[in-house]
């Protein structure tokens, strides 16, 4: 029988394990077995796996996280860590290998697809929707919700108040969580990592806005666009307005997936398994105008997905 293995690499996101049941679920259709190698890459590094089947995966297309563990494992950016992982891969003779992960995990793929003769295919997922090749990763819409569901509320203490918050959101180097979630709260502001900021730009912005009689506003900021601390408290220096700071922090990565992220882990998964099956390595499956796709590994380890700052523009003119 032919051996398939998948792990779960990078920064959890909410969907991961609907994929992996999804994944299991088709290979074993197919006529495979499934390893499951646990803590993402470390996991081929050490060798340490636990079979899948059905049963065992049953029950977790509702859980946020992943039942494989993930890390970001040091070792495996060194080439003696891809070498044991792929050295992992031959003594299992794994035949195809599904990582389920983010951008960073692509790259991780890309450098073991040049050790190894195991055919690879990746499964996006992150909350970050950074992948080249998809338009949309596993868990962003999970992500986005769970915002938008913290930042309605806060709206409401914003208001009552008459205060301003900045509300920072997850994204390090990457503006597609903060944009999608400023854009569907009605943020009067909206900073992101790849459109550089001038402070003095925001503080016109809540001056107009108190002329216009506007008492409240909320900042969706990403984490990559500096220090919001030192921003709150020189917007309220200059406006005088009050200004409050909330960090949502890892509440974005955890909870319940929603059906989209169900929806698009099962429909990447079939991809995936179905690549495999027709001998197709070193690729990247994805959505791609409303149709299951894929990319070459390579051509997504290598290449920047853009972000549409239009959208920026239609959001300040939806929040006068």
């Amino acid at each position: 029988m032919k051996i398939m293995g998948i792990l779960t690499s990078g920064g959890d996101a909410p969907g991961m394990n609907a994929a992996i049941r999804a994944v299991v679920r088709i290979a074993y259709s197919k006529g495979y077995n499934v390893l499951g190698f646990e803590k993402g890459w470390e996991g081929l590094i050490t060798n340490t796996f636990r079979q899948l089947t059905p049963r065992s995966v049953g029950g977790i297309i509702n859980l946020g996280g992943t039942i494989l563990l993930t890390s970001r494992c040091s070792r495996f950016r060194e080439k003696d860590g891809i070498r044991e992982a792929a050295k992992t891969l031959a003594l299992n003779k794994v035949d195809g290998l599904v990582f389920i992960g983010g951008n960073g995990s692509v790259k991780g793929a890309f450098e073991l697809s040049k050790e190894t003769d195991t055919l690879i295919v990746g499964v996006p997922a992150t909350i970050d929707n950074d992948v080249y090749g998809t338009d949309e990763t596993i868990g962003f819409d999970t992500a986005v919700n769970t915002a938008v569901a913290e930042i309605d509320k806060i709206r409401d203490t914003a208001i009552s108040h008459e205060r301003v918050f900045i509300v920072e959101v997850m994204g390090r180097k990457r503006g597609f969580l903060a944009l999608t979630i400023g854009l569907t709260v009605g943020a009067e502001v909206i900073l992101v990592p790849e459109e550089k900021h001038e402070t003095h730009e925001i503080i016109e912005t809540i001056r107009e806005n108190g002329a216009k009689g506007k008492r409240s506003g909320i900042i969706v900021a990403a984490e990559g666009v500096g220090n919001t601390h030192k921003l709150a408290r020189k917007i309220e220096r200059k406006t005088g307005a009050e200004v409050r700071l909330s960090i949502l922090g890892y509440a974005q990565r955890g909870g319940n997936p929603t059906a989209r992220s169900r929806l698009l882990a099962s429909l990447f998964a079939d991809e995936a398994v179905r690549l495999l099956l027709e001998k197709h390595g070193n690729k990247v499956v994805g959505l791609g105008d409303g149709k299951i796709t894929s990319v070459d590994l390579k051509k997504s380890c290598e290449t920047e997905k853009p972000l549409d700052l239009s959208l920026l523009k239609l959001a300040r003119v939806l929040a006068t």
